[in-house]
This record gives C-alpha cells, sequence and structure tokens, in this order.
C-alpha cells in the first residue's frame, strides 16, 4: 500500500475533490487495523472489488452543532410551509406505501 501515482483517485467527497488511495479489498481485509489507524490520521481510501470502486474508508468527522441546528431550522420551516399549503404525508406517499417503505426506497439490504 505505497502511494504510487496509479493507486490512487479522485473522489467526489463533498465539498472538495480528494486524492484517495485504491485499495482492494482483500488488501483492506487483511490490513483493516493498519488502514483505521490511517484514516483516523486523515488518510481516505477506496476500496476496489475487481478494480471497481465499491465504498470509501474516511476519516470520521464530529458533527458541528451549529450546522446541525441549521440543517434542522431548514426541516421545520419546510415543514411549516407545506404545512400551510395543506400538504400532508399522506400526500407524500404512493397508494398502499408506508412511511417505512419511504424512508427505507433505495436501500440495499
Amino acid at each position: 500500500m505505497t502511494p504510487d501515482s496509479d493507486r490512487f483517485r479522485l473522489v467526489d467527497m463533498k465539498p472538495t475533490l480528494v486524492a484517495a488511495e485504491t485499495v482492494s479489498a482483500y488488501d483492506a481485509k487483511t490490513h483493516l487495523p493498519k488502514l483505521l489507524e490511517r484514516a483516523a490520521k486523515g488518510e481516505r481510501f477506496v476500496i476496489t472489488r475487481h478494480g471497481k470502486p465499491v465504498a470509501q474508508l474516511v476519516p470520521f468527522e464530529e458533527g458541528d452543532d451549529a450546522t446541525i441546528g441549521r440543517a434542522f431550522e431548514k426541516v421545520e420551516k419546510i415543514r411549516a410551509q407545506l404545512a400551510r399549503q395543506g400538504v400532508t404525508l399522506a400526500d407524500a406517499l404512493a397508494q398502499g406505501e408506508t412511511v417505512r417503505d419511504l424512508a427505507h426506497a433505495g436501500h440495499r439490504y
């Protein structure tokens, strides 16, 4: 896992593009403790299976309380605006769809 130029990819990680070392799934499994240590220090990795990217290993970032608070305020503002327009959750659901179905739409299990 040396930083050879062909082992790095540019990965779209909001808000900027960063270089991430490419690691095969086998190497990731074999060297996971080392990769975790490096990720904790700020490094990023793209994990591939048969040469195709399937996952990213990125450093954990604590949530900024102010940013989270602003996001909740925006959600509440949108909910209030929809309520004033008479839009309900039932309006957003397809015939026979449940809230659980909506929440899990697009998930792969």
